[in-house]
Formats: structure tokens, C-alpha cells, sequence
């Protein structure tokens, strides 16, 4: 039998915005990826003195580009004595989810984007502004939809790659749009996002395209780009309270959060196109300019989830569900504390 090829992919140590990198293994027939390495002082992730660092396959699927055999694999970034690399937020991740696992914590990211044509995004004019924003949002014709080859492959990508994409649609600025993946658990939710970063890169050469996660694309009067973040505990979806409480947490850890939910926050977060500035917090029902979403049907329904409204774009999806399930799941972990006390009979 023929071998395989797999594409290890891994996150850089780019700073302020970490980068996607991957490269090919030509693989045996029926082995499975093993651990590998790579040059280190390439990728801000080592010094040339001392530069290898090692791939450790955490989340591998079939790779939609290729066909066949051959797999995408996700790795985490460790040094040679097997411990997590300073760049690898994957780890703490997985405590984080490992310590509340308990209360089933699950999370729907909406990642939006916005190619770019050169220096424009892409359907803009070579000289000027399009038309200002309102028909782009879920529109449909070519006066007011650009990219929509680029999606659709994508969202079929997606789905042979077996990731748990849910939607797409286009959004409020032309040439922008978004992809959601989820609801599933922590770390996965993180993985899946970022395989489906690396397709929407890969598949964009193709066109000739670029796409860029910056939360801020163009100045002036137009929307940002964000990652909004669902999030729902077990006790959440079963009544309204936990729902609440959780809200209430994030506003209480607001500073800790706001300063790790992606480079060039306060460029989006201004208060203006359906953002909440980023220096205050607050939340509400069907409040689309509230740092924290309420959805409508969760109030009605008395269960459900919340939205944190807040994160870039270009956030780093292990470091945002990680201090979400610290943050929400850690509050509501000491509230059902005193009640579980009071619940157990005197002796």
C-alpha cells in the first residue's frame, strides 16, 4: 500500500499574534503520525544555539485538500525534555477542562474574517469605498457578496474533515464573513478552530486571496471582526440562574479577560458598531452591544447559554475557553458549594 502524506500543523511563537505554520511527512501506510521536530529559531520559538522543539500530534483528521489517505495533524509545541514549549497554551487548556470536567462545558465560536485582495478587501474599488454598510450582512448578489467561492469550499472542507462546523454566513462589512465551529468541549472547540483557520488559508491561495483575522481591517465606519464565544455549563442549560452567574463573573474578571482576548481590542471594541467598549463590562438580554449576549430564547426558555461578545478575531482560542471555563466555571463551582453543604443532614 502506498503511503500517506501528513500535514503537521502548529502555532508559531509569533508575538503579539501568534502564526499558523505546517509542513509535510510522507507517513507508511497504517502508522499513525508520530512525534516529530522542527527548527525552532524559525519561528520565534528558539534560539539558533539551541533550536529544536518537538511536534506532538494532539488532534489529527482527513485531510479535504489532498483526498485519500493523507491527514491533516494538529500538534502542540514541546521542548525535547517533553514538557509543554512557553508558546504551547494548549496545556493549560486541558487542566483547565480536565479540573471542571465535571460540569460539561461546551462552547460555539463564531470566527469572523475578511479576505483581502492585495492590499483591499477583496470586491472593494481599487480607489475609494464600496457602498457603506447594510445590504452586505447575509446578503446575496454580486453587487454585495464577494468570496462566496472561497466559503462554500471551505465549508465543505470543513465537514470532510470531519470538524464540527455548524454555519457560515456572510457578515456586516463586504468581504468579510464568518464560520462558527461547535458546541463541543473544551480543548476540541480550540483544535477545531484552528484546523479550520489553516483550511481557510490553504484554500484561499487557490483564489489568489488572502484572509486576515485583524479586528480592525479597515479604519473609519465599519465593523470589526470578532470571535464570539457561546458558552454553557451543564447547570446552565438546565435553568436560568447559572446563566446569570456566569454573566456576573465575567464581569467581575473583566480586566483579567480583556487584555488576553486578542491584539488591538481597544481598535474594536470602541463602543460603536455593535461592540461594547472595551474598559467597561456589561451584559443584557438580545444586547448586541453588551460585552456579554443574553440570547432572547435563554430568558424565555430560563436556560441556556451565554455569548461573551468580547474576544478578537485574532484571539487564541485555548487561551480564551481556558480563562472562560477558570472564570465562569470556578464561580459557579463555589456557588453550588454552600448549597451541596446545606443539602447534607446534621449528624
Amino acid at each position: 500500500m502506498s503511503p500517506y502524506k501528513a500535514e503537521y500543523i502548529w502555532i508559531d511563537g509569533t508575538e503579539p499574534t501568534n502564526k499558523l505554520r505546517s509542513k509535510t511527512k510522507v507517513i507508511p501506510n497504517g502508522e499513525e503520525p508520530p512525534v516529530w521536530g522542527f527548527d525552532g529559531s524559525s519561528t520565534n520559538q528558539a534560539p539558533g544555539s539551541n533550536s529544536d522543539c518537538v511536534l506532538s500530534p494532539v488532534y489529527v483528521c482527513p485531510d479535504p485538500i489532498r483526498g485519500g489517505d493523507n491527514k491533516l495533524v494538529l500538534c502542540e509545541v514541546l521542548l525535547p525534555d517533553m514538557t509543554p514549549h512557553a508558546s504551547n497554551t494548549r496545556a493549560a487548556c486541558v487542566a483547565a477542562a480536565e479540573k471542571y470536567a465535571d460540569q460539561e462545558a461546551i462552547f460555539g465560536i463564531e470566527q469572523e474574517y475578511t479576505f483581502f485582495d492585495g492590499t483591499k478587501p477583496l470586491g472593494w474599488p481599487d480607489n475609494g469605498f464600496p457602498a457603506p454598510q447594510g445590504g452586505y450582512y447575509c446578503g446575496v448578489g454580486s453587487d454585495e457578496i464577494f468570496g462566496r467561492e472561497i466559503v462554500e469550499a471551505h465549508s465543505d472542507a470543513c465537514i470532510e474533515a470531519g470538524l464540527a462546523i455548524s454555519g457560515t454566513n456572510a457578515e456586516v462589512m463586504p468581504g468579510q464573513w464568518e464560520f462558527q465551529i461547535g458546541p463541543v468541549p473544551p480543548p476540541q472547540v480550540a483544535d477545531e478552530i484552528w484546523i479550520a483557520r489553516w483550511l481557510l488559508y490553504r484554500l484561499a491561495e487557490d483564489w489568489d486571496v488572502s484572509a486576515t483575522l485583524d479586528p480592525k481591517p479597515v479604519k473609519g465606519d465599519w465593523n470589526g471582526a470578532g470571535a464570539h464565544t457561546n458558552f454553557s455549563t451543564r447547570a446552565m442549560r438546565e435553568s436560568y440562574e447559572p446563566c446569570v452567574q456566569a454573566a456576573e463573573a465575567l464581569g467581575a474578571a473583566h480586566e483579567l479577560h480583556i487584555h488576553q482576548y486578542g491584539d488591538g481590542i481597544d481598535r474594536r471594541l470602541t463602543g460603536q458598531h455593535e461592540t461594547a467598549h472595551w474598559s467597561q463590562f456589561s451584559y443584557g438580554v438580545s444586547d448586541r452591544g453588551a460585552s456579554v449576549r443574553i440570547p432572547w430564547q435563554v430568558a424565555r426558555d430560563q436556560k441556556g447559554y451565554i455569548e461573551d461578545r468580547r474576544p478578537n478575531a485574532n484571539m487564541d482560542p485555548y487561551t480564551v475557553t481556558r480563562l472562560i471555563v477558570e472564570t465562569c466555571c470556578g464561580a459557579l463551582a463555589q456557588s453550588a458549594a454552600p448549597a451541596a453543604a446545606q443539602a447534607v443532614p446534621a449528624s
